[in-house]
């Protein structure tokens, strides 16, 4: 396992476990939301992408979601579909979230499921204008601010009892949702949560490329 990847396992864990921004979500006659949320500020690695002035290039859905695979213990999610949305606020929901993508340039989402069916999985990546704006969408998308919204075609998706990430990482920001894809899957979730994470590698590769 690279340093990269231990880093990556590390810090899914400890989110997960030590729950220090996890929150129970459970809102009523909204669309739907992940039941456990873990939000994270960006920190100083992410430096020289703290604002999209150091790093003008947009993202492609090629770049952030290369891989077919994704894979961690013995998890492993296939792509199923990606898009760039024709506006940030089509990808949330709810007041402060639409707030808080407002000067939001792109928003890429991709979908996986494993191949027996028992796990589906979507991730959305923001491009904000800086850090600041990243981790205003993060405390934006917790309890009473709105999240994002499942892909159109998506079935099965057992929201009850999903969990996400979102994660500032400089001027973006990556929100993973993981699910049973059934009432009747009972899977955990944890391996699946570490490898829809992977996804953030692109990031860390902007970050090696500004230094």
């Amino acid at each position: 396992m690279s340093t990269r990847t231990r880093l990556i396992v590390a810090a899914v864990v400890c989110a997960l476990v030590a729950g220090g921004g996890a929150y129970l979500l459970l809102g009523r006659g909204d669309p739907p939301r992940a039941a456990v949320f873990t939000a994270e500020t960006s920190t100083a690695i992410f430096g020289p992408i703290a604002g999209r002035a150091l790093d003008p290039e947009p993202l492609t859905v090629q770049e952030v979601f290369a891989a077919a695979e994704l894979t961690s213990g013995d998890t492993t999610l296939s792509r199923k579909g990606t898009e760039t949305l024709p506006a940030c606020q089509d990808a949330v929901w709810g007041d402060a979230a639409t707030a808080a993508v407002a000067a939001c340039t792109q928003a890429l989402r991709a979908v996986y499921a494993t191949a027996d069916g028992m796990i589906a999985a979507q991730s959305v990546i923001f491009n904000l204008p800086d850090s600041a704006a990243a981790d205003r969408l993060v405390r934006a998308l917790g309890p009473g601010g709105g999240f994002v919204h499942l892909a159109e075609g998506v079935t099965g998706f057992d929201a009850a009892r999903s969990r996400a990430q979102a994660r500032a990482l400089g001027h973006y920001v990556a929100l993973n949702w993981v699910a049973p894809a059934s009432e009747r899957a009972t899977p955990d979730l944890t391996q699946a949560q570490i490898a829809l994470d992977s996804i953030t590698r692109a990031m860390h590769d902007r970050v090696v490329a500004a230094t």
